[in-house]
């Protein structure tokens, strides 16, 4: 799971939901024109595709960063990216590194479930995926936190990243 000041994080709440919603919105209609969409329409990948595998690797990696800080915000991250975590606290990448730099690992036993990539022509994806950790709660006892979250990916001069995500916390304590 991300973890950021005070909390766990992804992004987006209702910035990022908002933001993902208008982009695959204009992606697909500017995949009618080669624009944005890149003319490809709308799909789901194939269990063997290389970019789907490649996204999903790289969340994985952000969802163990948690546990064993990793440096993968750097890479997946847009210079652009906006996020608002589970409790509603809006960060960006900026944030998101220098947080990832400078604390200890707040979670342990991270695990990601699976993840469902949906394409908006060639050059945006949507990902929709759920992972666990065990944190503290505000009492001192831990317990394992689930969340459900959504990832809009964006492809720009050749390279995939993480524009907008949202987390919703699905209630599960065990």
């Amino acid at each position: 799971m991300r973890h950021f000041r005070g909390g766990n994080v992804r992004v987006a709440a209702a910035v990022g939901v908002a933001f993902a919603g208008l982009l695959a919105v204009s992606a697909s209609g500017l995949g009618q024109a080669g624009g944005l969409g890149g003319g490809l329409g709308s799909r789901w990948a194939a269990a063997d595709d290389p970019t789907a595998k490649m996204m999903i690797d790289a969340e994985r990696k952000w969802a163990e960063a948690g546990c064993a800080p990793n440096g993968i915000e750097k890479a997946i991250l847009a210079e652009d990216f906006h996020g608002v975590s589970p409790e509603g606290e809006e960060y960006s990448k900026k944030d998101m590194v220098a947080e990832a730099g400078t604390s200890a690992p707040a979670e342990r036993g991270c695990v990601m479930y699976g993840v469902k990539v949906h394409y908006f022509g060639a050059n945006m994806a949507v990902l929709y995926g759920s992972e666990s950790a065990i944190v503290k709660g505000k009492d001192g006892k831990e317990f394992r936190r689930k969340l459900t979250w959504v990832d809009t990916w964006l492809k720009r001069d050749g390279k995939w990243q993480i524009v907008a995500a949202e987390d919703l916390p699905s209630g599960m304590k065990m």
